[in-house]
């Protein structure tokens, strides 16, 4: 039985994950969250190109595709987290909406450009809400759907990212 399982199992896991991605963040991540919430959504973004940029590269890429798309599933759930979005009820929905046209690595780049239309329309004073959040949670389906076709065990892959993370950061005491 993988990740995906239906509705309430996936939403539960969402919740749980957003959680321990904040007590992560709160932890390891102070100089983030102490930034505003627009600017920390535009470091969302850049986030969010940096590992479009590893996916284009493919095979000349140093780094594994699935560090790359557990790297991308932490930063879904800060930005999640910054926006106050339940991705638990907002991805189960995308699921049942989604344009079965739609796929493969276009679909991230897609929603990752409306994710940072929605950051720069932050500086013009335009409204940006409903997009970043649509787009963040257009990234966080795909890449449920990515990891789940890579064999990626999210919740697992999540938590082994974090503790090296948080290796990093010996001088922190818990």
């Amino acid at each position: 039985m993988g990740y995906m399982e239906a509705g309430t199992t996936m939403s539960h896991n969402l919740r749980r994950l957003q959680a321990e991605q904040y007590a992560h963040d709160r932890r390891n991540h102070s100089d983030v969250l102490s930034l505003p919430r627009a600017e920390r959504l535009k470091h969302y973004g850049l986030h969010y190109a940096k590992y479009a940029g590893r996916m284009a590269r493919g095979r000349y890429e140093e780094k594994p595709f699935q560090r790359t798309i557990t790297d991308c599933f932490l930063i879904n759930l800060s930005a999640a987290n910054a926006l106050a979005q339940d991705l638990g009820v907002e991805v189960v929905g995308a699921h049942q909406e989604r344009n079965s046209q739609e796929d493969g690595f276009l679909r991230f780049v897609d929603a990752m450009g409306r994710f940072a239309d929605a950051c720069e329309k932050q500086d013009h004073l335009e409204d940006f809400h409903t997009i970043v959040r649509r787009a963040n949670r257009d990234i966080t389906d795909w890449v449920v759907d990515t990891a789940s076709e890579w064999h990626i065990d999210l919740p697992t892959a999540a938590a082994e990212r974090r503790k090296e993370i948080a290796r990093k950061l010996f001088f922190i005491a818990d």
